[in-house]
């Protein structure tokens, strides 16, 4: 089902059950997956030897790191690694949180797998 069947995406997610059911869906879609809890062990994931074809990110997460630092941390080491953030928050929230200068994408939760698929297929496509 995925425009690019084993794909590797990186899930960034704080919260266990959102991060399991994110998982199985990609999973499902036929994507490889690998999860961290927090900014700082995806940054040990995305630093290390294992190709990564996207960072999927919550934008708030606890530990001092947010999604938006992450994905700027990320494209320092991976300046090509397509970025697809996630948030709860409404978007006013989201945008008005300091970026720098990336326009990125925004799926918000609760999403629908089949717009979480069209979001991962649009930037994967777009390598």
């Amino acid at each position: 089902m995925g425009e690019k069947s084993g794909a590797v995406i990186l899930v960034v997610e704080d919260d266990e059950d959102v991060r399991a059911l994110v998982n199985a869906t990609l999973e499902d879609m036929d994507y490889q997956v690998i999860s961290a809890s927090d900014g700082p062990s995806a940054l040990e994931i995305l630093r290390g030897d294992r190709h990564i074809d996207l960072l999927f990110t919550d934008v708030v997460m606890p530990g001092g790191m947010s999604g938006l630092q992450l994905a700027k941390q990320a494209r320092n080491s991976r300046p090509d690694i397509p970025v697809l953030l996630t948030s709860g928050y409404n978007e006013e929230f989201v945008s008005a949180k300091p970026a720098f200068g990336d326009n990125l994408p925004l799926i918000r939760k609760p999403f629908r797998r089949r717009k979480l698929g069209e979001a991962i297929a649009n930037l994967l496509n777009q390598e």
